[in-house]
């Protein structure tokens, strides 16, 4: 018990960068305080001192906001990122290293006896307010992304987003659209930032996709234009607007003059002249 106490307590520097020196954390981090506190009622649960165990599994939450029933399994390494407002029931089953952050519920789905919480594999990560109901199982290296509410199995490897959860995969390896869609993106100005390359992106996806098919268009039509020349037919060249920043309308159908920009100004005495 004493070994995985330890390996508790040097856990959260690989996962926690604020985390300073080993007194800081034993001292000051409730995750750190409830697991150790599980440890020992866990031991006392499985001696059959279930009322002593259930005390100290009370005063645990009374001290740090984090509730986990002693009859709960937990392997090594377990760390409850700030932990508040986490519970564990009696029949969940977690596996090494896995993460949990604040707000996260492993609970059950039904009254009756018997395996009811869910069970964790090794890696397992759970994002905030995340809740994982019933006898479900998340296998190794799972992502609960936060707010999520899980109820069904999840695969190795996968992440989970949504009410109700619903697993999205993982972001493709860059193939040979890749560079395509970055010179286009770059063209109109879109530019997936604040995402790492393995993040599930559901809005970029789609937006590549949209890439795809406009680059498409835009490569039909000059083809078009070229067989149509070739055809002896002239065709007007019209030079695309460069996209610039959003330009905000008034009530009165008028661009803003603080946001016109010279095309815009050009087209609105146009519009004066003609009485449009």
């Amino acid at each position: 018990m004493f070994k995985r106490i330890r390996q508790d307590i040097d856990c959260v520097f690989e996962r926690d960068p604020a985390a300073r020196s080993r007194f800081e954390v034993v001292t000051t981090y409730p995750g750190v305080h409830a697991v150790i506190l599980h440890r020992l009622a866990h031991g006392l649960w499985r001696r059959n001192w279930k009322w002593l165990a259930r005390w100290i599994s009370a005063i645990a939450r009374w001290f740090t906001g984090i509730e986990i029933h002693p009859g709960a399994t937990i392997g090594q390494r377990f760390f409850i990122d700030h932990g508040m407002g986490v519970v564990i029931g009696e029949t969940a089953e977690i596996g090494d290293d896995c993460t949990l952050y604040h707000g996260v519920t492993l609970g059950g789905t039904s009254w009756e006896k018997g395996k009811r919480h869910p069970t964790l594999g090794n890696n397992v990560v759970i994002g905030a307010g995340a809740k994982v109901l019933g006898p479900i199982t998340l296998n190794e290296g799972a992502r609960v992304g936060s707010n999520a509410v899980v109820v069904k199995d999840v695969p190795a490897g996968a992440t989970v987003v949504g009410v109700p959860g619903r697993v999205v995969r993982a972001k493709e390896e860059q193939g040979p659209h890749h560079a395509r869609r970055a010179a286009f993106a770059e063209k109109i100005g879109f530019d997936a930032y604040g995402t790492t390359k393995d993040m599930p992106d559901p809005v970029a996806n789609a937006i590549d996709a949209l890439l795809d098919h406009v680059h498409a268009m835009d490569q039909q039509m000059e083809n078009m234009c070229k067989s149509l020349k070739a055809l002896g037919m002239e065709v007007d060249s019209i030079k695309l607007p460069d996209l610039g920043p959003c330009e905000i309308v008034s009530q009165q159908g008028h661009l803003a003059e603080d946001t016109l920009t010279p095309e815009a100004e050009e087209l609105n005495k146009q519009e004066e002249k003609t009485g449009n």
